[in-house]
């Protein structure tokens, strides 16, 4: 039902996100729509995904946490079928040291974005046979990060979220997806003294969406945590 409606990646110019596309553009033979805020960058994304195979890779040069932004862009042409929320950004910093405007910030990169973009896409969602929404949340929104509050709060509305758009979903042909992610190695550990050997490889996250989109229409997963094998690595 799904194999030739595109995959909307947010955050897709860049580490996690690009990742998941290229599984995509490897194993599947969906068009892709990359999003993000960077041209620059997005065209080099596109290249990468070409060169793994993708049949079409369209980019989308945007701000999610603009609202206006957001609903000046027409979606339709892409015929979507598949959402996936992937935009975000992690500050390592403790609550006593953030300011508000870093706290404003990730709640709307990693919470308000996703409202956004899903409030635009989800009416086309809905009219197609089968539609998938995959909000990439953290194991953050499960628990309080003493070394990254904001970004925990930012987790947990996401989560939030989803499952009450899942709960409002119900009985429509979208299904609606929360991946809890342990550490995942992208470019948002840089400067953290982490080993990336012990984190989770990206690329798992993109083979978990496939398989997530493969499924009957008379199942849904609702919520999947992902975890490096070794467990959390110092230092969370």
């Amino acid at each position: 039902m799904l194999s030739k409606k595109s995959v909307i990646i947010t955050g897709g110019s860049k580490g996690i996100g690009l990742s998941i596309a290229k599984v995509f553009a490897r194993e599947t033979d969906h068009p892709l729509v990359l999003m993000a805020r960077s041209e620059e960058e997005l065209e080099a994304a596109r290249s990468e995904c070409l060169k793994e195979g993708a049949s079409k890779v369209d980019i989308i040069t945007a701000d999610i946490t603009n609202e206006r932004e957001i609903e000046a862009l027409d979606f339709k042409s892409f015929d979507p079928g598949i959402l996936v929320n992937n935009a975000g950004s992690f500050l390592f910093k403790k609550l006593k040291e953030t300011t508000t405007d870093e706290f404003r910030a990730q709640f709307e990169i990693n919470a308000l974005g996703a409202f956004n973009l899903t409030k635009k896409v989800l009416p086309i969602l809905k009219k197609q046979e089968r539609g998938f929404i995959v909000n990439i949340s953290s194991m953050g929104a499960l628990k309080g990060l003493g070394d990254s509050g904001a970004y925990s709060m930012s987790k947990h509305a996401l989560l939030g979220y989803t499952r009450s758009l899942r709960k409002e979903l119900m009985g429509t042909s979208v299904a609606v997806t929360a991946i809890n992610l342990g550490q995942t190695y992208s470019t948002s550990w840089k400067g953290v003294d982490i080993d990336p050997v012990k984190l989770i490889d990206p690329e798992d996250v993109g083979k978990l969406i496939i398989s997530i989109s493969q499924l009957s229409p008379r199942s849904a997963v609702e919520e999947l945590i992902l975890m490096p094998q070794g467990g959390e690595v110092s230092p969370m």
